[in-house]
């Protein structure tokens, strides 16, 4: 009993540290099927409302069925809620532990209305006014878990500003300007790259180029961004921007890893070939980004509603993990490997210079890992909701300073002892990999 106990604690913490570290899509208008679903509790949406908030439900083609003969259905134990985003874990705890709980009645929640107000067609329609503002959940709540419902769901929830509808919640109503700024910022700096290339063009190597492209990708997907968020501001919908954002945002992710993969093997500047092992470091992040873009997708258009929501969340952080950890590896043998020839090189100096950027090149990527996976969870989790864009600056920031570092450390740059490839250091390499 005490084990059974223990297991579900671990569930549902498990459950409230994903619900509070990723952000599934908020603030549009939504359109939610429901099919054959039993679940007590079915969280619809999260939206942060200010003062003037609104929320609208339409529901149509509700129909239950359940697989006892002799089950009979009370309406009014099925319906909509919302409840506070503090007061969810507390909701959570009490239907795990409560005999004979039912969320419609919990203290918790506050009622938006029962099935027993379904009309004849099996549709309903209803509107209600946010009168204190806070972050909301919207749930539905089934409390004969013997019945399965199927229903189309339709929700709008805004904020009202200057008479007009805003579908962003309260914390992200400044996003659209600022990923903006971003993108302006990035182009700058793409500039800037390109201009160093040019002037350099007589050293400029591969690994270059793909930084370059890096930049492209990055400004692309904060472009699309912006005009996601815009969007969703002003109509409740991403008109296709959401599909580019997904596509920029893939190609960013895998960009970013390759170059910290072929930064941490020195390919290019300290060595022109990769060695076998390290090629196969690479073909094995660039799968699992794949499979991570393809659940971060599913993670914010699906929603909670999707059964196997959480399964996707599993997935995505195990795979995130170990890209992070992956990724440190080739930087550790380049620091072996440095390490080594400085005790056998003559050149004791140039290498240790060497030695000393791969070191930091380690400390900073452990540093923005740690800080963007979970510092940010953690600065999240104590912000007001309206101040959600916080936590975007400060994840935003912390990638440009990474960046930064990248770029000035690794450019091309005559006489730049980092970039200079080592003769007796490559013949060594190639001796090695032939007697491997």
């Amino acid at each position: 009993m005490e084990k059974f106990h223990h297991l579900r604690c671990l569930k549902l913490l498990q459950a409230l540290f994903i619900l509070s570290s990723f952000k599934f899509s908020v603030g549009e208008i939504k359109n939610t099927h429901i099919v054959d679903d039993s679940r007590q509790i079915i969280l619809i949406e999260r939206f942060g409302f200010a003062p003037d908030g609104h929320v609208t439900i339409s529901l149509d083609h509700v129909s239950w069925r359940s697989n006892e003969p002799a089950a009979k259905l009370y309406p009014s134990s099925m319906g909509f809620c919302l409840v506070r985003d503090v007061s969810f874990p507390r909701l959570l705890n009490e239907s795990m532990y409560a005999d004979n709980f039912c969320v419609l009645s919990s203290k918790y929640v506050n009622l938006v209305f029962r099935f027993d107000k379904l009309g004849p067609d099996s549709t309903y329609n209803t509107s209600t006014t946010i009168d204190e503002p806070d972050e909301y959940n919207l749930i539905f709540g089934n409390c004969q878990k013997e019945f399965l419902v199927t229903m189309n769901v339709h929700t709008e929830m805004y904020n009202v500003n200057n008479g007009e509808k805003d579908f962003l919640p309260a914390g992200q109503t400044p996003l659209p300007k600022f990923y903006f700024l971003c993108f302006i910022v990035y182009l700058a700096f793409l500039a800037i790259w390109g201009f160093i290339c040019i002037k350099q063009r007589k050293i400029v190597h591969k690994i270059h180029l793909i930084m370059a492209m890096l930049l492209v990708f990055k400004a692309l997907k904060l472009i699309c961004a912006s005009e996601d968020k815009m969007y969703i501001k002003n109509t409740g919908k991403p008109h296709g921007w959401d599909v580019a954002f997904y596509i920029f945002g893939f190609l960013k992710g895998v960009t970013l890893f390759t170059v910290i993969v072929l930064i941490g093997t020195g390919w290019s500047f300290l060595k022109p070939f990769l060695h076998d092992r390290e090629k196969k470091v690479l073909m094995f992040v660039i799968p699992l980004q794949v499979i991570e873009n393809i659940a971060s997708i599913v993670i914010s258009e699906s929603g909670p509603v999707e059964k196997h929501w959480l399964v996707w969340n599993e997935v995505f952080l195990l795979i995130d993990v170990m890209c992070c950890c992956i990724v440190l590896v080739p930087i550790l043998w380049s620091i072996k490997s440095l390490r080594e020839a400085s005790k056998n090189d003559g050149k004791a100096a140039e290498i240790l210079r060497k030695l000393t950027l791969f070191r930091h090149f380690y400390v900073v990527l452990i540093v923005y890992l740690y800080f963007t996976r979970f510092g940010i969870a953690m600065i999240e989790s104590v912000v007001n909701y309206i101040h959600e864009w916080v936590t975007i600056v400060a994840a935003e920031g912390a990638s440009l300073m990474f960046y930064m570092f990248i770029f000035y450390n690794f450019q091309p740059i005559e006489k730049n002892p980092y970039l200079a490839i080592d003769k007796d250091e490559e013949e060594e390499e190639e001796d090695d990999e032939d007697d491997a």
